[in-house]
């Protein structure tokens, strides 16, 4: 990225700029990140000022001036923007949701605020006013974003009756940390009326500004090496970072961590609490931490319930909580009656490899020392990524993974609506052997000719072929297939 002061000095004063006030420019750089040459960050500064942004360079940047100081700010192109906005031409309402301080706001502000009136949840007097009157509350409006929707759940039952009443597309754009489609008297009310588009934090691909390609090359049996792979300890910086835009733009690793532990007490102590009534609140952290060790492993309720002496029923409750707020999600088990000696349990995942690295405290250094300790933390990043690859993609894909009573397994499978099936398995190993693909030829005999490709992610450039719809090939393979 090349740095012009000239460009907010007289040069620029001719070109039309746009004025943000104050409190939009904390938003936006708080959300997307600012930095100087080579990327480097400074601090979020709150000069109660105007600040004029002129015409970018290109659209993924803009500039910046703070007093004699140039900066630009860099726009990263959403996965789900083109489905948000194809959404909003013939649906009535459409609901982004996605773990907190993921983009959502910045997302919807740029997409649609020019003609819609923006509402926030977060400010209490506008909540105040939401929950006592949620039918006055909405009735007037014509076209809204109305940002954590979550926070006033029974908003939605006055959206159905008004959209019920005009039924033009577009008219409310919603925003949810929580996903309310599993609160009680929700799921049903805007059946029809509303889709919902799920926004997780940064892929690498838009970090990088690549188009993705995984998806539709691993289908087709057309993946191939990387000459530009991110490889060992870059690799390992990468995955401790994770994906949400104030962690990566933060230049140093304890920064990082000081900002994902801030995160974690934010949600467990305040979106939790907004959903739901949770007994032994205190002991969340704890709880969260065990789930943390387990991250890539069989759930197993009642471990996670003895942790704080709760039953098993109260953990799988606590752990649907954390699914909600999008700290973890759980994934099904895939099985065939052509196999009987199969596994039918959930694995689990934190949705953030950044945020669960530090909730295990584990620094580049650790790992470095204890290698073994990054084998759960990438397949968890792999998972993460493969979703936020799933909402950039035409394809109708279901996740599951797979494991049999032999303990072969494949950590990621793929079924496409057609019934097609890809497995992925993920090492943090720079080698791979044939006994790496016992999970993938278990899975390939069990779909036969359903099976359409299976490929194990390593820790290398290079594209080695394993047999038929069989290959080894680099992990950055997920953001670096397309340019």
């Amino acid at each position: 990225m090349t740095e012009s002061r000239s460009s907010c000095g007289a040069s620029a004063q001719r070109e039309q700029q746009e004025t943000i006030p104050r409190h939009r420019f904390r938003e936006q750089v708080e959300t997307i990140g600012i930095g100087r040459r080579r990327g480097s960050s400074f601090p979020i500064r709150d000069a109660g000022l105007q600040f004029p942004i002129a015409r970018p360079p290109t659209s993924k940047y803009h500039a910046i001036k703070f007093q004699s100081s140039s900066y630009w700010i860099r726009m990263y192109e959403r996965f789900v923007e083109r489905r948000a906005e194809e959404a909003l031409s013939d649906t009535p309402v459409v609901l982004i949701v996605g773990p907190r301080r993921a983009g959502k706001t910045t997302l919807v502000r740029k997409m649609g605020e020019a003609g819609r009136t923006y509402i926030t949840l977060d400010d209490q007097t506008v909540l105040d006013a939401a929950q006592s009157d949620p039918a006055g509350f909405i009735r007037g409006l014509d076209q809204a974003i109305i940002d954590e929707i979550q926070r006033a759940p029974d908003l939605l039952l006055a959206i159905k009756r008004a959209v019920d009443e005009d039924y033009r597309p577009g008219r409310f754009l919603l925003t949810g940390s929580a996903n309310v489609l599993t609160l009680p008297r929700v799921a049903d009310s805007l059946a029809g009326r509303m889709e919902t588009i799920r926004m997780l934090p940064l892929a690498q691909a838009e970090i990088t500004g690549r188009t993705p390609a995984f998806l539709e090359r691993l289908f087709d049996g057309t993946l191939k090496a990387d000459k530009q792979a991110t490889l060992g300890d870059d690799l390992v910086q990468l995955v401790l970072g994770g994906g949400f835009p104030e962690a990566i733009r933060r230049e140093t690793e304890r920064r990082r961590q000081d900002w994902a532990r801030s995160y974690l007490t934010s949600v467990l102590t305040r979106d939790l609490r907004d959903i739901a009534d949770i007994e032994k609140l205190t002991e969340l952290p704890k709880f969260v931490r065990l789930v943390a060790e387990h991250s890539g492993q069989l759930v197993n309720y009642s471990q996670f319930g003895a942790s704080i002496d709760v039953s098993h029923k109260t953990a799988q409750r606590y752990i649907a909580l954390l699914e909600q707020v999008f700290l973890v999600a759980t994934l099904q088990p895939w099985f065939t009656n052509a196999l009987k000696r199969i596994a039918k349990t959930p694995k689990l995942h934190f949705l953030d490899s950044g945020l669960l690295a530090t909730t295990r405290g584990l620094s580049f250094e650790r790992v470095k020392a204890d290698r073994g300790t990054f084998g759960a933390l990438l397949e968890s990043f792999v998972f993460s990524e493969v979703l936020k690859l799933m909402a950039a993609s035409d394809l109708r894909l279901t996740p599951y993974h797979f494991r049999d009573q032999q303990m072969h397994e494949v950590d990621i499978v793929l079924e496409r609506d057609d019934g097609m099936i890809v497995g992925i398995e993920v090492k943090a190993s720079a080698t791979v052997k044939s006994s790496d693909f016992a999970g993938l030829r278990t899975l390939a005999e069990a779909c036969k000719e359903r099976f359409a490709y299976g490929v194990v992610l390593y820790d290398s450039a290079d594209f080695v072929p394993f047999g038929d719809r069989l290959a080894a090939a680099p992990l950055s393979s997920l953001w670096g297939t397309a340019q």
